[in-house]
Order: C-alpha cells, then structure tokens, then sequence
C-alpha cells in the first residue's frame, strides 16, 4: 500500500539526498545528517529529483529518512574500505556532489559507490522495516522453507525483498537513458542489492531451562553490513572493464556494454563493471576530482597499496614521532569492576611528502 503522509519541511534533506548528471543520487550529505529522521520531510525540497522519484518521495515519505540513512551508511563503508587507499572516498562538504567530478567518468570507483550506495539503502530501509519504524511495511511473513529439525520459525525475519525493491525504485528511476552510462549504473546498482540477499542467513534463539535448547527459533537476518562491503571491495578489484557498443533500435540508437577482452569469463550480475580508466589520484587535479596523497598517513611496513612506497607514489615520506595517552595496566577486580593506569607511549607517523 502506500502511504500520503502530508509533508513539511526538513532543512538538511536537500543536502542530504539530490542526483547528477550521471548517478543515481548526488550523495551529497550536509553537517545535518545527524538529525536524520527527526524532523518531516519536504520532497520539493530535494534538488535534482526526476518525475518519478518525486512521485516515490510523495508516495513513500515514512521511508525517506531510511533512504537518506542508507546513503550516509554507504558513504561511511566506502571511507573505511578505501582508508589506505589513494582514493579514499573523501568526500566535499560545501558541494551538493559529495565526491566532487570523481563520479562523473565511469571508473571502478564509480562502480563500487553505486553498488555501496544502493545495497546501503536496501540495507537501511529493511532494518527500518523490522524495527517496526513505518507503517507500510514490516517483518516478512513469507518465510522461505519449512523449519528445520529441532527449531521453528519465530522472530522478525527481515524483508530484504522490500529494501531491495526500494532501492530499485528510487536508485534506478534516473537511469532509464539508453545510454552506456545510465546500463553501468543500472548494472553496478543492482550488484549492490543482490548483495544483501546473497548474504541473508538464518539467525537463532535458544529457548529453554538453564539455556537448555529445547525449542529454537529461527529467522532471517540481514549480516553486519561490513560484510558487504568487505564483499562489494572485493567485486571493486575484480571489476569487469566494458566497451561500449552503438546499434540502432525502434526507439533510436541504444548504447550497450560488451566484456571488453573475450577470453575472460563474461561479468554477472553479481560483479561489477566500468569501461573508463581512473586517474592515478597522486596529484591533486580539480578536473578528476584527485585531491593527492600529499600528507597522508602510510604504513612504512607494508608493501602493498597503503604502503609508504605506493600510496606516497614515489615521492618518499616524511616520519614524526607522536605521543598518545593511553590505558595500561588493567586489573579486574572482583566483583566487577575494571581498573587502568594511564601511559604515555610515543608512536612513529609517517606521511606521504
């Protein structure tokens, strides 16, 4: 069903959700975002909607802070799965595109902030949904199976199928273009969300004396969404490279998207896809939207990516030593307490030059 809910104004929405000329969202999110879900929402006010989302907000305003949530939650994964990385997924705070020009070519950062992002709405939204925080949806009463030996169903299993068609009807309302662009975000959105529902997994309660087991109740969970985004990073480093591919149909000419090397197994739905190179991001360039390494803290021990050799790009480091104050000598006393010392230990720094 869905629900008109009259509408009033939000101040931070319109910063926190928007779109570009080529994403499904402008992931802009201003310093309100902590307020999320705490003041109503007016749908007019969000800048750079499309007919259709429009319509969605209106229909759908008990969910839009869900929405908004899933955004913001997305953003952080992607900064912590990029932390030594040399694009980090920093993100603009005075800039309705949040990550700058970075998403205007269709690299793999591009893919993965897609991905990230829808399957971080999914994510929100299904949560919101279990936590009984909307009336228009709820737990799923459709459950997968009959139970199985020694446990029952029970529980709020999570609707996962409602997030996933959220985030479809909201994300992918602006990629009905038949252009290359518009097929890669449809493609690297959808990835996102077939990731919550490949990682749905039963959860269970034990009920009984003394913990005895006798009767187990099961339902379906979503994972810690660290877990998806451990496994989208992963889609990101084995994304598929496309071509791009012009051929006329009753409507005009459509572009479409062709594994760019044959030999290679063809992507699938699950995996990601791009077809433009990404810029190095040594140096800052406003034009790519590279803000450099300059400065950033590396790890003189590793030789991979957030080592000091690769992630500084040869340009060397610099080393300080920093001290931190810290517990220590940590006693349990019974019963129940915990106490500590304080310490100061010095620490090594090393930055990019």
């Amino acid at each position: 069903c869905r629900s008109f809910v009259r509408s009033t104004s939000h101040p931070g929405m319109s910063q926190m959700l928007g779109s570009t000329p080529h994403g499904s969202w402008s992931l802009a999110l201003g310093q309100q975002y902590s307020s999320l879900g705490s003041q109503p929402i007016l749908c007019g006010s969000i800048p750079g909607l499309v007919p259709k989302q429009l319509r969605f907000c209106r229909n759908y305003i008990e969910i839009m802070p869900s929405v908004a949530e899933g955004v913001k939650l997305g953003i952080q994964e992607c900064q912590h799965q990029f932390r030594g990385r040399r694009w980090n997924c920093t993100t603009i705070d005075d800039s309705l595109a949040i990550f700058g020009p970075v998403l205007d070519k269709a690299t793999r950062e591009s893919a993965f902030v897609h991905a990230i992002a829808s399957a971080g709405v999914a994510f929100a939204v299904t949560r919101s949904c279990a936590e009984g925080t909307s009336t228009i949806c709820g737990c799923d009463s459709h459950h997968k199976g009959p139970p199985g030996d020694g446990w029952k169903w029970g529980g709020c299993s999570e609707d996962a199928d409602f997030g996933v068609l959220v985030s479809r009807e909201f994300a992918d309302a602006r990629e009905n273009r038949p252009d290359a662009r518009s097929a890669m975000n449809r493609h690297n959105n959808e990835a996102g969300r077939t990731t919550i529902l490949d990682h749905m997994h039963l959860k269970c309660k034990c009920h009984g004396l003394s913990g005895s087991c006798e009767v187990k109740t099961c339902w379906w969970a979503q994972p810690d969404f660290r877990a998806i985004g451990d496994y989208l990073k992963d889609k990101y480093d084995s994304a598929s490279e496309m071509v791009v591919e012009k051929h006329r149909e009753s409507r005009g000419w459509v572009e479409t998207l062709r594994a760019k090397y044959a030999l290679f197994k063809p992507p699938t739905e699950r995996d990601l896809v791009y077809y433009e190179n990404s810029p190095n991001f040594c140096e800052p360039n406003p034009e790519t939207g590279s803000f450099g390494t300059r400065d950033r803290t590396c790890n003189v021990t590793s030789h991979g990516i957030d080592g000091c050799d690769l992630l500084c790009c040869g340009r060397g480091h610099n080393t300080r030593t920093e001290k931190r104050k810290e517990k220590c000598h940590c006693i349990f006393h019974w019963c129940c307490y915990v106490s500590c010392q304080e310490c100061i230990r010095v620490y090594d720094v090393h930055t990019c030059k």
